[in-house]
């Protein structure tokens, strides 16, 4: 097992990791890489990960598995697309599985921890993940929900900032610049989620008590952004909700 650094959620962390977004595409084994490590040890910060039984849903090339696999959990790689899955080596993940985040192929109360990074804007129907990842949580483990808001300048993903003049209207501009559609296409591989929707669907559980609701990549003392209506929905840029199973 490898020994991870504190986490320390500062400006320069932050700087760091909003700085390798625009090389997403160019370059993601170190922009994935970079994410992946700081996604484990802010994780570390809520649970003990070694030999914990973690799901990663929507994990593609599994590069989040990796990470928390060297923090010594145990790791199960849950996504629809085997093409997404084999896109580092050829290769499916180790401990990879086929099967959707709106219905996960996962037994009720039987994972540790289950956790997404950055999947939610892709589905059609997003409580219906958030609720799936609930389910299939035990009693007494956690919860750990990340997406990109619709309304942050990174909302419309590669065809940003145009997501705020319409998603399909951001769409087209981008084919005509670059000649091909773009990786995220609204309304049918990414989806218009907001701060409140999901902070709503949060807040009124039966199943979970939330733990937290931060702007995943600002400093600490930006947190209290999210209890601003309005304001949160372009600010807030990456929703981190933490939940723990009842």
């Amino acid at each position: 097992m490898e020994t991870h650094e504190a986490f320390r959620a500062d400006l320069a962390r932050s700087v760091r990791l909003l700085s390798a977004f625009r090389l997403e595409q160019s370059d993601p084994d170190y922009f994935y890489g970079l994410l992946a490590r700081d996604t484990v040890a802010q994780l570390s910060t809520y649970t003990e990960l070694d030999g914990a039984l973690v799901v990663d849903v929507g994990g593609g090339p599994g590069y989040f598995a990796d990470a928390l696999r060297s923090a010594g959990a145990r790791t199960v790689c849950v996504d629809c697309d085997a093409g997404e899955m084999r896109m580092r080596d050829g290769a499916m993940p180790e401990g990879a599985v086929l099967g959707s985040a709106l219905r996960l192929p996962l037994v009720t109360g039987s994972v540790d921890v289950c956790f997404s990074s950055n999947v939610l804007e892709h589905v059609p129907d997003p409580v219906t993940m958030a609720e799936e990842m609930v389910r299939v949580t035990r009693p007494g483990g956690l919860v750990y929900l990340s997406y990109t808001s619709w309304y942050s300048p990174w909302g419309g993903h590669e065809t940003s900032p145009w997501h705020y003049l319409g998603g399909h209207r951001a769409a087209r501009r981008y084919e005509r610049r670059y000649g091909k559609r773009p990786k995220n296409v609204y309304g049918e591989s990414m989806y218009a989620v907001t701060v409140s929707r999901m902070l709503a669907w949060a807040r009124r559980q039966d199943g979970a008590e939330l733990l937290d609701a931060i702007p995943r990549y600002h400093p600490r003392w930006a947190r209290h952004v999210v209890r601003l209506p309005g304001v949160r929905e372009v600010v807030t840029w990456n929703l981190l909700l933490v939940l723990r199973r009842r």
